[in-house]
């Protein structure tokens, strides 16, 4: 009976460190754009502007619209997190890209440039 209990106990350490899934609908937290994260590959997520405010658009002069690519190319990192590219309209800035969950319902968001010497991180949360 040990031995069954500790062969599934080892059975679920390699699901514990999956990523969980990141699919879905996430508001930034000004409530001023809802990015939708889906798949576009194997095994890799990317995120479009499904809905900017008119004042984030004018923000970003015009350079964030519906569908503008936000996350690119985001895999599972092997710690629980994604990785990949990050767009910042306002700036024209792209940069890595992590995110990870902070509960059933938010997203840690973080993108950092010029080798990791600016960054900057959102809390998103899902959209229902």
């Amino acid at each position: 009976m040990r031995q069954i209990a500790l062969s599934l106990a080892l059975i679920a350490l390699p699901a514990a460190a999956q990523a969980a899934p990141i699919e879905g609908k996430w508001k930034n937290p000004k409530d001023s754009v809802i990015v939708d994260v889906k798949r576009c590959g194997a095994g890799t997520f990317c995120g479009h502007v499904a809905w900017a405010s008119p004042k984030a658009r004018r923000k970003a002069d015009g350079r964030l619209r519906v569908g503008t690519r936000l996350l690119t190319g985001l895999k599972a990192d092997g710690s629980g997190g994604y990785r990949g590219q990050a767009y910042e309209p306002r700036r024209q800035i792209r940069a890595t890209a992590t995110v990870r969950h902070a509960g059933n319902n938010a997203l840690i968001v973080k993108g950092c440039a010029l080798g990791g010497l600016v960054c900057k991180s959102q809390r998103w949360t899902r959209v229902r």
